[in-house]
């Protein structure tokens, strides 16, 4: 079959897998990103390839999520996990392995949107190859994440090196965010073509339970203070703080708070040694028997869990966008968040929750406390954060948007330029 058809892209995701189950050490937002845009796009009418590496035998190389959306797994090196700072050394077998299968399926991409620097730096092979046009997401920037950790690893120069060359030579960049965009042209170039087009949540699937349903659901008391983390162990999420600002909260001894700490972790590796350290602090603050560890919350019950709590907490370091924010938010939870990043444009600080600085005990205690001891003013945080997220960050709009952006792409020259005039 020789699909050049102006409908057909390639989302390259080369350590987020698209098809495997979130929460997963190194499974989170961006497997949600390139998973959600993929199947929207399909909705189309595009043909969808989602590039990801093979990481263990047990895994197809083909997952079909619909007639028109597929997970395709490459193998470049080992077939097993490898930690996303250790994955560089395997881009180039990766970009051999696509081109095979291109030439394998009469297939070639003229559009491709990468995803995270290491995806990045396959596309621009792409791009010297044979032209293809390159969109780009970075769901993380290296010279703001390398500021906020201690131990700085060996590929960072490489890293800081490739953000630099893909925001100035892809054909369009994707921010999040404009906290984003700001951070690009201030931290990492003045060259390069942006756009903002936010992340997006499935508003059918977050929003689809109510408060009583979810609590009857979950086994929590109608006045349970329930507090809820969602997302990966890692000592960059801010887990701790959340964790000793609930043991200094005034609420704290009360019978009826809860503490729940949702979220995967693997035995031996680092989400499971940031799980262990957690789970020390929560026994050495006497917290044991308000503060529940869920494990992975899958995609089915987890619009239980946001509903059926007071207020959701994001207290990470940094988040170019933070999609639990955004989740949480779509089921009418309050969001109390770090003032970093992309939260600073999903939540709105006064209106659908409250921002707070990153790392600040007090802080975060405080505004827990605020929202939990006024039930009237928590519905109404509650009810502008679904209607900001219905408004827009549904992953409809998002593909919408994106597809205009591609459409524009392979649009030829001339046509473009009168187009833009």
């Amino acid at each position: 079959m020789n699909s050049t058809s102006n409908k057909r892209i390639a989302l390259i995701s080369v350590h987020g897998d698209p098809a495997i189950e979130i929460g997963r050490e190194e499974a989170g937002g961006q497997n949600v990103y390139v998973r959600q845009v993929g199947e929207a796009l399909s909705q189309l009418g595009w043909e969808v390839d989602m590039f990801s590496r093979k990481v263990s035998a047990d895994q197809d190389n083909i997952v079909q999520h619909n007639p028109r959306c597929r997970t395709i797994r490459l193998t470049a090196g080992p077939v097993e996990f490898v930690p996303r700072d250790h994955g560089f050394q395997y881009l180039p077998e990766f970009v051999k392995q696509l081109l095979k299968f291109q030439k394998e399926n009469g297939i070639k991409y003229e559009v491709v949107h990468t995803n995270y620097w290491l995806s990045s730096w396959v596309g621009l092979q792409l791009k010297k190859i044979q032209g293809s046009k390159q969109v780009h997401t970075y769901h993380s920037l290296g010279i703001i994440k390398y500021n906020t950790i201690d131990n700085i690893p060996l590929v960072a120069s490489q890293r800081l090196a490739v953000e630099r060359k893909v925001l100035e030579t892809a054909e369009r960049i994707v921010a999040t965010s404009p906290q984003e965009k700001h951070h690009m042209r201030t931290l990492v170039s003045q060259q390069g073509n942006i756009d903002i087009i936010p992340c997006g949540t499935n508003i059918k699937h977050f929003g689809s339970v109510d408060r009583d349903t979810a609590r009857a659901a979950l086994g929590f008391d109608a006045d349970a203070k329930v507090v809820l983390y969602v997302g990966r162990f890692d000592p960059r999420k801010g887990i701790e703080t959340l964790v000793r600002a609930v043991r200094e909260s005034k609420f704290f001894g009360d019978k009826n708070l809860k503490l729940i700490i949702g979220g995967g972790s693997t035995p031996g590796n680092s989400d499971g040694r940031e799980r262990d350290r957690i789970e020390g602090i929560v026994k050495e603050l006497g917290m044991s028997e308000c503060t529940i560890f869920p494990g992975l919350l899958k995609q089915e019950i987890l619009p239980t869990y946001y509903a059926a709590a007071d207020v959701c907490v994001v207290p990470s370091h940094y988040e170019p966008f933070g999609l639990v924010a955004v989740e949480a938010m779509a089921c009418g939870t309050p969001v109390i968040a770090s003032d970093v990043g992309g939260l600073q444009f999903s939540v709105v600080n006064e209106n659908t929750g409250l921002l707070v600085p990153p790392q600040d005990v007090t802080a975060f205690s405080h505004a827990i406390d605020r929202i939990l001891e006024n039930p009237e003013w928590r519905a109404a945080l509650g009810k502008s954060a679904n209607m900001r997220v219905m408004s827009k960050f549904s992953w409809d709009g998002v593909a919408s948007q994106l597809d205009s952006l591609y459409t524009e792409l392979l649009q030829p020259v001339k046509e473009r330029v009168l187009v833009a005039g």
